[in-house]
């Protein structure tokens, strides 16, 4: 009997002490972070013994995977709020305030038209154009350092994802050594540590586990792709940018780079990661793409109208803007050398989208597609034969979409190339064109207020019937009326318009000859109803009111009408005129044009949106996450209290079974005593 129960009260004893050790194990651990939290079972032996004890993690498996799930949502979003919110601080600010620059611009152009003859005030909107141009540079420069302090965090956390992939890879290799011996006591701090790696690793990306064999945890992507699998294999992650190196895209490098790289699906990712790639994709580059259109869009419609002038000096007008030239990015799997440049072509500022582009080379065609900040098409490709330089004026069929680019295909140095057949380029002039954007002239002179035709009705005229002041639509010496001269003149010279009889018959004559014509109703754009060579002089003129039989009309170059304001005029309706493209699909009836103003409200409110969009969910992730963590630390957190009482019931039970031992020890001395 006495030896029963020695043996009952030693295993009690152990039996306590092994709980005793467990329960300080976790109040020692209480605040040791990833520790989870652990259970000594202990089982009935023969002869009613406690047998050695099992120690056990308790942990929710489910609320585990959630929590992890949560977790990366919770610092995608973090990450993207963080980052968004600073960038909409500094856009929201008066002193960045773009349409700042562009209605003090208009305002300088009205002071210069009230007083035409005066350089003073051209000058002062030449300093407002540089002033724009710099501030068009500086929000630019804003984009660009969040881009660079993008790809430096994106370097880093990948790095870091890097480390915790092998990290669990190792820690798989451990646990497989520890099942192999189950007394060993190592085994649930491993399992802590690969948890917590796999915890940490939910913070970089979006990530799913599944149990592999031998104890190992198998990790994927939330996009499917393995990152941790069997027997100590892993693929790593790697920064790549193709075909712009300073956009990095996110791939997997598999067995050390042996193999083609796998491609993420970016737009799938969470975490830290994922929040700063949809921060670059949904606010960076859009940001980036609608400052460079705002500002071709700008300089070109300056650009156009201000040819149709006559400058301070008497001579035709010219570009006030210089509009950049960008060297489009070869993909790695070109097979050629070509290069491809590509601009705005003169007068299609309204054609080009807030978009990057892609142009393939194939058997003499090129397709030119719209792409968003994924590389994916936007709407419909357009392939159209090559010629150099391909625009809208040299591509067959006429008006397929090119969006408003010219480009040419070259070589290294400069000379005219063609790329191999699927050679790919992708353009991205809209996002250099804030940035490179510059004054063609420093000449105030240079500004074209005055309109380089001038009308006038006869004193002698029975009538009351007027001409009007004249629209000018082309001044190009190769296509018009217009000479090359210094200074310039008509070529043909004067217009002469005279009415000869009922019903609305006129006489018009120049240097190229007479020609009689009858005008329409009403009497407008009189060159073209005359037909010939007058419909492509440049420019046209309207009759208002009933002229009499004998009427006449003339048309000359404007000479020395320096205090003439008409061109200004169409300069200054360029600001409330809808020239920003809104959208890349569109129908022949949307309204697809904003004002340079609503262009940039627009842009700034897309921001904000977005940004506080992202500030909604991030809360309700917030809120997720915490419920998330409370579920899991519900089973696998210490509770004080909890362990506090165990301590009091374990003591308690050490205390008792060594009674037992005391009380065998008594009996067995009795036994011994008797037998004496």
């Amino acid at each position: 009997m006495s030896f029963n129960l020695m043996n009952i009260g030693t295993s009690g004893v152990r039996a306590s002490s092994e709980l005793l050790q467990t329960t300080s194990k976790n109040i020692a651990n209480l605040n040791t972070v990833g520790y989870i939290r652990e259970r000594t079972e202990h089982a009935t032996m023969v002869g009613n013994q406690v047998g050695r004890g099992e120690t056990v993690r308790l942990l929710n498996e489910f609320a585990q995977k959630q929590l992890y799930r949560d977790i990366s949502s919770q610092s995608y979003y973090n990450q993207f709020v963080t980052e968004s919110s600073r960038v909409d601080t500094l856009f929201g600010e008066d002193s960045n305030n773009l349409n700042s620059s562009i209605n003090s611009l208009f305002n300088n152009l009205q002071e210069a038209m009230n007083l035409p003859s005066s350089t003073v005030t051209r000058s002062l909107f030449l300093t407002d154009a540089q002033n724009m141009i710099d501030q068009m540079d500086r929000l630019s420069g804003i984009v660009f350092d969040q881009n660079n302090i993008v790809n430096e965090q994106l370097a880093i956390y990948s790095q870091e994802a890097n480390n915790l992939i092998q990290k669990i890879s190792d820690l798989n290799g451990q646990v497989g050594a520890l099942n192999a011996n189950p007394d060993n006591d190592n085994a649930n701090s491993v399992l802590n540590e690969r948890d917590q790696a796999i915890k940490d690793l939910s913070e970089l990306v979006d990530i799913e586990t599944l149990d592999g064999s031998n104890g190992e945890k198998l990790v994927f992507l939330g996009s499917g792709q393995s990152v941790v699998m069997e027997n100590g294999t892993f693929n790593l992650f790697s920064l790549d940018g193709d075909p712009d190196p300073n956009k990095k895209e996110l791939k997997l490098d598999i067995t050390e780079g042996a193999a083609i790289a796998l491609e993420v699906d970016q737009t799938k990712l969470q975490g830290k990661i994922g929040g700063l790639l949809a921060f670059r994709d949904e606010i960076l580059i859009p940001a980036q793409n609608q400052l460079g259109q705002i500002a071709l869009s700008l300089a070109d419609a300056f650009n156009q109208q201000n040819k149709l002038g006559m400058d301070l000096d008497g001579n035709l007008g010219g570009n006030i803007f210089t509009i950049p030239t960008t060297a489009g990015f070869p993909h790695s799997s070109n097979t050629s050398t070509t290069q491809l440049a590509a601009t705005l072509e003169p007068g299609q500022g309204k054609q080009i989208p807030a978009t990057d582009f892609r142009v393939t080379y194939n058997a003499g065609n090129v397709t030119i597609a719209a792409i968003d900040a994924q590389g994916n098409t936007i709407g419909n490709a357009t392939t159209v034969p090559y010629t150099a330089p391909l625009n809208s004026q040299t591509v067959t069929p006429t008006g397929a979409e090119l969006y408003g680019l010219q480009i040419n295909f070259t070589d290294v140095s400069g000379a005219a190339a063609l790329p191999n057949n699927g050679d790919i380029f992708d353009i991205k002039l809209n996002s250099a064109a804030a940035s490179t954007l510059a004054l063609a002239t420093d000449r105030p002179e240079s500004l074209a207020l005055a309109s380089p035709i001038r009308t006038e009705s006869s004193v002698n005229n029975v009538s009351n019937a007027m001409i009007s002041v004249g629209s000018v639509s082309n001044t190009d010496p190769a296509t018009s009326n217009f000479s090359a001269t210094t200074p310039p003149t008509l070529t043909n010279g004067a217009i002469t318009l005279v009415k000869t009889g009922n019903p609305d018959e006129y006489q018009i004559t120049d240097a190229s000859g007479t020609t009689t014509f009858t005008a329409p109703a009403p009497r407008e754009n009189i060159l073209a109803a005359a037909g010939g060579a007058f419909a492509n002089y440049g420019f046209d003129f309207n009759i208002d009111g009933e002229p009499a039989t004998g009427d006449t009309y003339t048309i000359e170059f404007n000479e020395s009408g320096f205090d003439d304001n008409r061109n200004g005029l169409l300069l200054s309706e360029l600001q409330s005129g809808e020239l920003v493209r809104q959208n890349v699909i569109t129908t022949a009836v949307a309204d697809n044009l904003k004002t340079f103003n609503e262009a940039y409200a627009g842009l700034v409110t897309e921001i904000g949106v977005v940004a506080n969009q992202a500030k909604t969910n991030g809360a309700a992730y917030d809120a997720l996450a915490a419920q998330s963590e409370a579920w899991f630390e519900s089973v696998a957190g210490v509770n004080l209290d909890e362990e506090a009482a165990n301590l009091l019931r374990f003591q308690q039970s050490y205390s008792a079974s060594a009674q037992i031992l005391s009380a065998a020890r008594t009996v067995f001395d009795t036994l011994l005593n008797a037998a004496r």
